[in-house]
């Protein structure tokens, strides 16, 4: 598969909350390829949203902290009604996701014909989550197959692609990690055609000093089961 290196067709939506430390260097790294990005501050207190705009992305803030279900959605809303995308990818404002898989998925949608790419940190070796983190992601698929039908290997990767046509159907309502469950559910629901592709998930010194992946990990296992 060829891997177009610039995705015009393309809109990053990259929910953010207290990442003024890493959001340049994502940035830096994402615009060359995806030079249309939405940056969703969701009430961050860091001066996340000016360095993001400093960067060069577009920001759409939230007054008030609503969760990252709620910055995912009003994303998709906006790149629906302000562009004419084809594309809409969701992707991490920490770093641990990586541009040329982004890229890959884009380009998987257009070559088979795809309204929705799942990225799977589980469908080969490369990503190394630890044990406990792998059993509660693994356990929280179950749950979500379960609850949706589907039958995916990673459920709760936040690496995403979504066509516009399969973007008009979602409306979430889950604002803490349980949208990762919703989004799952929505998009199954339009009946249109998905893949998952395999990535690389980077667990970044960064990302690990904050402490909050396995506590995230564990919500979406909880969210999950109480949904």
């Amino acid at each position: 598969m060829t891997v177009s290196p610039r995705a015009d067709d393309a809109w990053l939506v990259i929910p953010l909350f207290n990442e003024a430390t890493v959001i340049r260097e994502v940035l830096a790294g994402a615009l060359p390829h995806f030079p249309h990005i939405v940056c969703v501050d969701d009430a961050s207190t860091d001066g996340s949203a000016e360095a993001a705009e400093e960067a060069g992305a577009v920001v759409v803030r939230h007054p008030f902290n609503l969760g990252q279900g709620a910055a995912l959605q009003t994303g998709v809303r906006y790149v629906l009604e302000a562009t004419d995308a084809t594309y809409l990818v969701t992707f991490d404002a920490d770093g641990q996701h990586r541009v040329e898989d982004a890229l890959a998925m884009v380009e998987r949608a257009r070559q088979d014909d795809l309204a929705v790419v799942f990225g799977s940190r589980f469908l080969d070796e490369r990503t190394r989550p630890g044990l406990l983190k792998k059993v509660v992601l693994k356990t929280a698929v179950w749950i979500t197959n379960q609850q949706t039908g589907m039958r995916l290997s990673d459920a709760h990767n936040g690496l995403r692609v979504v066509r516009r046509d399969a973007a008009e159907g979602l409306d979430l309502s889950q604002n803490r990690m349980a949208h990762a469950t919703e989004i799952v559910l929505q998009l199954g629901r339009t009946r249109l055609p998905w893949a998952e592709h395999p990535v690389h998930v980077l667990y970044t010194d960064y990302s690990r000093a904050k402490g909050q992946s396995l506590i995230n990990s564990v919500n979406i296992l909880i969210d999950s089961i109480l949904k």
